[in-house]
């Protein structure tokens, strides 16, 4: 019997990940044995990653030590593509109204609860310009799918008037999936990435928690990607949201979906974002219904990272610090910081807890983000320069491959450091990021871009701002 509830079934043959296929390998994958594990792990690389297959058999295998084994392979595999540098953004609420119905989710319509907010394109300016002065030079513009207030036009409003009306350097977008023609009206207004998460890649599940509104169409959604790079979006992101359902399905189906996206279109996605259940304001969803340890979640993005290796794979403020912090040594590379979920959160500075799409972990300001970045022998970057440069799609993903993207990350996250600590406000802090743009200096030496990374640098410490390779 086919998995894909009946208003699915003539359009199964055009999805980018087969259920019935998924179910296949996670049944069939055999755990492996130790050496074997070893020996496999060994062999990675930018250029060599886990097959779908070795990723089911990783995922089904208990052994702590080739975990612990697979950690190291992904941090190493990590800093071959990007370098020491971990990439900070935030999220920019623009609205909480929807007209879905989803059992996880503090927007959702029958929420009557909420208080239900849609900022003007001023009001999002406003915000953007305060977290430009936290330091951010890219955003995530984040909405909930309400066709006559959050639609392609109002976005593509929003972005225009940011890029105006601020100094922000690249705007991605999470929103609803769209027509083609809409999302070109995105891209030509300017957004880097365009983001949608399936939510579950199990169609069963998929219906349950998505009972009505435009959501509800599950081939719509996963088709949404194909769309979008024929709108001319070379990045996109995508993801589950762990937690609905069997985390080994839904991993293997994220993967999958990657491996589709680089067969159709040459480049794998931009970011893997790894969102894991979180309770929500006004939701009749109390707890995850296939609940996600730490442990788990840490497995997740060591695969995310040895499947997908030119990926960026987000961790947000969802999770504990304790656990985001713990992840930087296992394959992230990016996270989020000082974020609000509630639209116009950030300039009034204050929590309401009823406008929130849901709950937060970790609630440290950007500057503390920032701190434990370099203790921890990372460097934060603030770097946008790959979207201006045109290093991005398939160029990107085979840049990135052959070790070329780390050469552009080093001097880019050091000037970006640089920038961020001539405007500190904090001297303890400022003193911490010069004396780390320092050390990262003499990691330059040698490199062909030293001459004009020193030049470049003497100009951001005299206050000059967005320099770049």
């Amino acid at each position: 019997m086919s998995m894909l509830p009946q208003n699915m079934q003539s359009r199964s043959d055009l999805l980018p990940v087969s259920p019935g296929e998924i179910s296949r390998l996670q049944d069939d994958a055999a755990p492996f044995r130790r050496r074997e594990a070893f020996s496999l792990l060994a062999s990675l690389s930018p250029k060599r990653r886990l097959s779908l297959p070795e990723a089911a058999r990783l995922l089904a295998t208990g052994d702590p030590m080739v975990w612990e084994t697979a950690a190291g392979m992904a941090r190493a595999v990590r800093e071959e593509v990007f370098g020491r540098r971990i990439v900070l953004f935030a999220p920019l609420y623009l609205s909480n109204e929807c007209g879905n119905n989803c059992l996880y989710c503090g927007f959702r319509k029958d929420n009557r609860e909420a208080g239900r907010i849609t900022l003007s394109p001023e009001h999002a300016v406003r915000e953007a310009r305060f977290l430009e002065r936290k330091g951010f030079h890219r955003l995530l513009l984040v909405s909930g799918e309400h066709p006559g207030k959050t639609d392609a036009g109002y976005i593509a409003d929003v972005l225009r008037a940011i890029y105006r009306g601020t100094g922000m350097r690249i705007l991605h977008v999470n929103a609803a999936p769209m027509p083609e023609e809409e999302l070109r009206l995105l891209r030509e207004a300017g957004a880097g990435v365009y983001q949608v998460f399936q939510e579950t890649y199990h169609p069963e599940t998929y219906r349950a928690m998505h009972p009505s509104g435009p959501k509800a169409d599950f081939a719509w959604r996963l088709t949404c990607m194909d769309r979008a790079m024929r709108a001319g979006f070379r990045d996109v992101g995508i993801g589950a949201l762990l937690g609905l359902y069997d985390y080994r399905f839904e991993v293997l189906s994220v993967i999958r979906h990657a491996e589709s996206l680089r067969e159709a279109y040459g480049t794998f996605p931009h970011t893997i974002s790894v969102p894991r259940f979180k309770r929500a304001f006004g939701s009749p969803l109390r707890e995850a219904p296939r609940p996600v340890s730490d442990d788990e979640f840490e497995k997740i993005v060591i695969v995310y990272r040895l499947s997908v290796p030119t990926a960026g794979i987000v961790v947000t403020t969802r999770e504990p610090a304790a656990l985001r912090d713990r992840v930087l040594d296992i394959g992230a590379s990016q996270i989020s910081a000082g974020s609000k979920t509630d639209p116009g959160g950030y300039e009034e500075g204050v929590r309401r807890v009823d406008s929130e799409q849901f709950e937060l972990d970790d609630t440290r300001p950007v500057e503390e983000i920032i701190r434990m970045i370099l203790g921890r022998g990372y460097l934060p970057s603030l770097c946008t320069s790959c979207y201006r440069r045109n290093r991005t799609g398939d160029a990107f993903t085979e840049m990135a491959a052959d070790g070329q993207i780390r050469g552009f990350c080093l001097p880019n996250a050091l000037l970006t450091l640089a920038e961020y600590a001539v405007s500190a406000g904090d001297p303890r802090l400022r003193d911490e990021c010069l004396a780390a743009v320092r050390e990262g200096k003499e990691e330059m030496e040698g490199s062909p871009l030293a001459e004009a990374f020193e030049r470049m640098l003497s100009r951001v410490l005299a206050g000059e701002k967005d320099l770049y390779f």
